[in-house]
């Protein structure tokens, strides 16, 4: 992997390094090269807001924010999220990260979907968000300069990313769609079957117990 790219060096710590070759144990190359455009996206919207945050545990929340989508993480009752995050920490804590650090990471990756509140959060799950959203769906996507999203891409190809990791979300869903109700992950099933019926919130409301 390039060192630097625009700016932003890759960690090149032990834990940084092994958490790369177990990430890439698992995960094919669009799913890899997403992960540490991730993590560079995010690290170049920190360095541009001034932000503290620590390098590793960002890369180390990148690398794993998907590693729920893939065997042996893709656990039955689980988000997706939930699975890479407790991977992460496991990993974390295995090699000696405190609690908080781990948490933070957990805390990261669980939330990288959420709209609305990972960024008021602290600097490594906003940023880790952020650089979601600009490579997923390209929100942010003019806060980079051209040579900057072109390094990132010649470094970290993004192929045919689009529908690789549409269908590989689908097919993470399709698995277990009751953990997609209530979050933009159910988008994935809605896309692939429009009649699939959901749960209405207002109707699980009326059907509770409660007689008012």
């Amino acid at each position: 992997m390039a060192d630097v790219i625009s700016g932003v060096k890759i960690p090149d710590s032990r834990i940084a390094r092994e958490a790369a070759e177990l990430v890439r144990q698992h995960e094919n190359e669009m799913l890899f090269n997403h992960s540490v455009r991730v993590f560079v996206f995010g690290a170049m919207k920190g360095i541009r807001q001034n932000l503290k945050f620590d390098s590793e545990l960002l890369y180390v929340a990148a690398l794993f924010h998907d590693l729920g989508l893939v065997q042996p993480f893709h656990s039955h009752t689980k988000r997706f999220e939930v699975d890479g995050a407790d991977a992460a920490r496991e990993f974390l804590k295995s090699h000696g990260i405190p609690d908080p650090k781990a948490d933070l990471v957990w805390e990261a990756i669980a939330l990288h979907t959420t709209p609305g509140i990972p960024q008021y959060m602290q600097p490594e799950i906003a940023l880790t968000n952020a650089g979601v959203l600009v490579d997923v769906v390209g929100i942010g996507y003019d806060h980079y300069t051209p040579e900057q999203r072109d390094q990132v891409i010649a470094a970290f190809p993004r192929g045919a990313f689009k529908d690789d990791f549409i269908q590989l979300q689908t097919c993470s869903a399709l698995k277990k769609p009751q953990t997609t109700f209530g979050t933009v992950n159910f988008d994935y099933i809605e896309d692939h079957d429009p009649t699939f019926h959901k749960p209405n919130a207002c109707t699980r409301i009326r059907n509770t117990p409660w007689l008012t």
